[in-house]
């Protein structure tokens, strides 16, 4: 547990032997994740690459500090502006891999916009860069499976009292009429580092029009894994780390 942007924020950090001086990857989850939902996957990519690998709870989250607030539309670009800089900060890193999966991925997004400086590469994982109506159907019927009795359970096992809190500030905020016209073409203009965009086929979360959409954006590359849906590290996370690991070996080789 650290102290950032006044916040108490839960990190994990997973190195293997060999990392030396490798620039670290900084993971940033989903929605309704957390250090602990990322499962083998850290573990996985740190040993695959050779970097370290470093994962955190968003404030509210997890097991980071509780947050009582209502997500404001900007939320997304927040977390670029605000909790990135104050975390690397505190744990002293001055230059990382950005990866995030789903709307982690566009807070990767955001941080390599704001702090193109800092990022050495853009990584994301099922990301949606804009609101689309696949993301809202998903969102909707989400919200409705975890009204029936006992569903809120599966939440509890992970972030305890701040499970309604987490739930709703994905839906709410997502289904909001101030959030329909959100994208991150603003910000895609403004990456300038080598840019890797993956998605599954069968997301039930976005079309493949969201990682076309990042990788023109950034002159990056789009992915899709076929017969995959929103979680890679969980469906096929063999395929997702090799796949990664490759992308960053070719930019070592250049």
């Amino acid at each position: 547990m650290i102290g950032a942007d006044d916040q108490q924020i839960f990190t994990r950090t997973f190195t293997p032997m060999d990392a030396g001086e490798r620039t670290p990857i900084l993971l940033f989850h989903d929605s309704l994740g957390c250090v602990a939902l990322w499962r083998d996957f850290p573990n996985h990519l740190a040993q695959a690459t050779g970097r370290t690998v470093i994962a955190y709870d968003r404030p509210g989250f997890g097991r980071s500090e509780r947050r009582h607030d209502v997500l404001a539309p900007d939320f997304i670009a927040e977390e670029a502006r605000t909790v990135v800089p104050a975390l690397c900060e505190a744990l002293e890193v001055s230059r990382f891999i950005a990866c995030g999966h789903s709307v982690g991925g566009g807070m990767a997004v955001q941080t390599a916009a704001r702090w193109p400086e800092c990022i050495e590469v853009l990584i994301t994982i099922a990301a949606q860069a804009f609101v689309e109506d696949r993301t809202l159907s998903g969102i909707r019927e989400a919200k409705a499976a975890f009204a029936e009795p006992g569903a809120l359970g599966r939440l509890e096992r992970h972030h305890g009292v701040r499970a309604r809190w987490v739930l709703d500030a994905w839906t709410e905020t997502w289904l909001a009429p101030e959030f329909s016209c959100w994208t991150l073409d603003e910000a895609l203009a403004l990456v300038r580092a080598p840019t890797l965009a993956i998605h599954g086929s069968e997301d039930e979360f976005g079309s493949p029009r969201h990682p076309e959409r990042i990788a023109s954006g950034t002159g990056g590359q789009a992915l899709l894994l076929p017969g995959t849906g929103h979680t890679p590290h969980r469906e096929c996370p063999d395929l997702l780390v090799e796949k990664i690991a490759a992308f960053l070996t070719r930019l070592d080789a250049e």
